[in-house]
Parts: structure tokens; sequence; C-alpha cells
């Protein structure tokens, strides 16, 4: 019978040896993404009481379609953010603190006002005055070196979503003035180049504000002032090594910056 305490305690005690990862399996394997949930917030507890700290928001996964089909899911998911975990521009990190790291180029919300639920079900258009700002930013995913094609959701929604930390940006424009839906981006990851827009990840961070609000409000835990979202990467995932420098800059917003050590 499955009890998302004890898989809970399984993950733990998995991400403390630093387990490569591997799909749940037997009475650990959450049936279902409601249960899955109920086994990720179990773990956030632990990882709370364990010294981790407060939930500073949340961020979304799986924005991408072909790796949702992929998994076989039609939605992306979801994962606390801890306090703790929060860097700023410029940011400097440890190869050797992550089993492997992948970096995701988002745009970060940071909310001026609650998302109770009482207009729910959202959309983009009605969670757009909840936003006080819009932050270029990084996210450290930590997959413990997965194997993709294995993966299914329901482990990887237990999993908080493999949320390891993020880097915050330096803003120096307003988002208002902003059309989210195609503002270019430039990522600069050593010599390299790559260009895109805040809509690949499903079709604006508004967007995706909007779905993440619209399920903490069934899970009852809904989205509250000061919270962040990290709202889903608009390029694809990098995994990072010791050496590597990057900048990430959204046309009119501002840039972020980081690099990896050993």
């Amino acid at each position: 019978m499955f009890d998302p305490s004890k898989t809970a305690a399984f993950l733990a005690a998995e991400h403390a040896a630093r387990s490569r990862f591997e799909p749940l399996t037997g009475d650990l394997l959450p049936p279902d993404q409601t249960s899955a949930y109920a086994a990720g917030q179990a773990l956030v507890e632990l990882w709370r009481a364990g010294g981790r700290g407060n939930i500073a928001g949340y961020k979304i996964a799986l924005t991408s379609k072909a790796v949702q089909e992929m998994l076989g899911v039609n939605e992306p998911c979801a994962g606390a953010i801890f306090e703790s975990v929060i860097l700023h521009t410029p940011a400097r990190i440890s190869r050797a603190d992550y089993v492997r790291v992948g970096l995701e180029f988002e745009i970060c919300l940071r909310l001026g006002k609650g998302l109770p639920g009482a207009n729910a079900p959202y959309a983009a258009d009605t969670v757009r005055d909840a936003v006080d700002a819009a932050i270029p930013a990084f996210e450290m995913v930590e997959d413990r070196n997965a194997d993709y094609s294995k993966v299914n959701v329901e482990s990887l929604i237990a999993d908080n979503a493999w949320n390891g930390a993020l880097v915050l940006g330096e803003v120096t424009g307003d988002w208002r003035t902003l059309d989210l839906s195609r503002t270019p981006v430039t990522l600069t990851y050593n010599d390299e180049i790559e260009t895109a827009d805040t809509g690949a990840a499903l079709g604006s961070p508004l967007t995706a504000l909007a779905w993440l609000a619209n399920l903490m409000v069934v899970q009852g835990r809904p989205l509250e002032a000061g919270m962040i979202v990290m709202t889903g990467s608009a390029m694809k995932t990098r995994f990072g090594e010791a050496g590597d420098r990057m900048r990430y800059e959204v046309e009119g917003l501002g840039s972020v910056e980081m690099d990896i050590t050993a």
C-alpha cells in the first residue's frame, strides 16, 4: 500500500547518499499524480525539518512538449523552492555540490499579491496584476544523473521536480512594457551564443503562472504574496561543468550571470 511518508524517507536517503536517480518502483511508486504530490510535500517537510528553511515559491517543470510526450503527460509539474537555495547575480556555484547539474534559462515571477482562488480558474490575463517583478534567472536542476528515457512523471513529482537551486538576475527594465509571449532572449554560454524567446515555455511566463496558481488552489496551498515562481526554460537544458560561464539576457528586462567552479 502506498505511503507518501515512506517514499519521502526513501528519496531523502537517496539524496543524502548522492545516489543516481532511479524511477520509483513497487510500494514506493505513487499510483497517480495526486499521490506523487503528497510524497513530494512529505519530502519537502523532511528537508525543512533538516534545516533547508522556508519555502520561497515554486518551480514549473516539463514545459517542453517534447519532454511531455517522452513522459506520456500533457501538462507540466511543479516543485517547491527553498529560500536557502536562492542566489543572486553574479553567482558562482561548485560542480561538486551536484551529482549532475542541469542548467535552465528562465523568467522568475515574483508575486505582489496572492492568488487564493477566488477568481479561479486563472488565465494569463487574470494573474498579470498579481505580478510585481519579472526577473531573468537560472535554475540548477539536480537530476542525479537520471536516464531520461526511464523517468516517469510520478517519480519526478515525488522528488520535488529536481529543484537544486536558482540564481536571480538584475532587472533594468519594466516587464509590463514587454510582450512576454515573444520577448527575445540571448544566452552566452562560454563562447557559444543561442537565441530564443520567452514564449518557448508554455507560450508565456504568465500562462505558466496561471497553470501553477490553478494547481495550487486545487491542492489547498494557494500562492501567496511575496512568493516566486520559476516559469520554465526558454532553451534546452545544458549540463554544467567546472569552468563554464554564462550570461542570460532578456531583451528590455535585464540579465543574470553565473560561473561554475570545481
